[in-house]
């Protein structure tokens, strides 16, 4: 496989090397290893890190390597950030993983093929590898169009990462000029969105890459491609991660993985699943009521003009 693999470590030897041996058997030409260092104040990091690099020391097919080893402990999305604009600044395109989230096979195949697909197509941000619609067929194409870009095993391109405002730099306008509004096709989803971005923007040292990517490509009018099977289990809800932390009631952890038929079957258009989209909304973006009685009240209290005034149809 020529398109190049970006793989993020850290204490986690287990999952690793279970992300690792499907990343072995397509062999890709070109890897890039990004491992974040132990956290001093875990004892018990030095010795899971040392253990997830061993895990990827070996590369046992012709392929060029590239690691990028820190010495010091940063927290994950920072370890992400850096780590993406570093890969991208040496290649043009990249499926990114990360050690809880194992792919399916066909999930390279799929990337590799959309990335040339929608290479110079500015509508397009990114390809994901996972499907949240539990199961439910939501095209008779091989994918979709959704307003998300899932990061549970994902591809994109140096052209949309170089335009990443990770900063919120536009928030304040957008805020002030009500234009969430019209990117959210509801209320409910309005106040979660709302509520995310508000948080982040007034919260320097919480990075969050992934909610402030998906701001960064709604403000491009830039959809994701979403496969219609399941391509990603993440394996990661085990109490060791920095976010997924039990499997309790979670319906994400662990989802099987589905093989996707070749030759993928390309839509004739390019219009977001507003339907899957917000089955997405309801589920993977769902919050309690209790939690959303909170955040409403705090939303009314420090913008209260508002919220009342979104045009929204109840």
């Amino acid at each position: 496989m020529r398109t190049p693999v970006v793989l993020f470590i850290y204490r986690r030897p287990h999952t690793t090397k279970k992300v690792f041996d499907v990343i072995r058997q397509v062999k890709p030409s070109r890897l890039f290893i990004v491992a974040n260092a132990p956290n001093e104040s875990i004892d018990t990091d030095f010795d899971k890190c040392r253990a997830a690099r061993e895990v990827v020391k070996n590369i046992d097919w012709n392929c060029q390597v590239t690691r990028k080893y820190s010495e010091n402990y940063s927290e994950c999305s920072e370890q992400i950030l850096s780590g993406l604009n570093w890969t991208f600044a040496q290649v043009e395109e990249a499926i990114v993983l990360e050690d809880d989230c194992v792919p399916h096979v066909s999930f390279f195949r799929f990337c590799e093929e959309l990335l040339d697909q929608y290479k110079y197509d500015n509508r397009i941000a990114s390809i994901s590898g996972t499907n949240y619609q539990l199961g439910k067929s939501r095209t008779d194409y091989s994918y979709y169009f959704s307003m998300f870009n899932h990061s549970w095993g994902w591809a994109s391109w140096r052209r949309v990462w170089q335009e990443f405002d990770y900063n919120l730099k536009l928030w304040s306008e957008i805020k002030a000029k009500g234009i969430l509004r019209h990117i959210c096709p509801d209320r409910e989803s309005w106040n979660y969105w709302n509520q995310r971005f508000y948080y982040l923007s007034n919260t320097p040292n919480k990075i969050s890459w992934d909610y402030k990517w998906t701001l960064s490509c709604w403000l491009k009018s830039q959809m994701g491609i979403i496969p219609n099977v399941n391509l990603i289990s993440n394996i990661g809800f085990d109490g060791d991660g920095a976010h997924c932390r039990s499997t309790k009631g979670n319906p994400f952890s662990n989802m099987n993985t589905q093989s996707l038929d070749f030759p993928l079957q390309h839509p004739p258009y390019i219009v977001r699943n507003s339907e899957a989209d917000k089955f997405t909304q309801m589920t993977l973006f769902k919050k309690k009521p209790i939690n959303i009685l909170k955040n409403n009240i705090k939303v009314l209290l420090t913008d209260s003009q508002e919220l009342l005034n979104i045009p929204f149809h109840i």
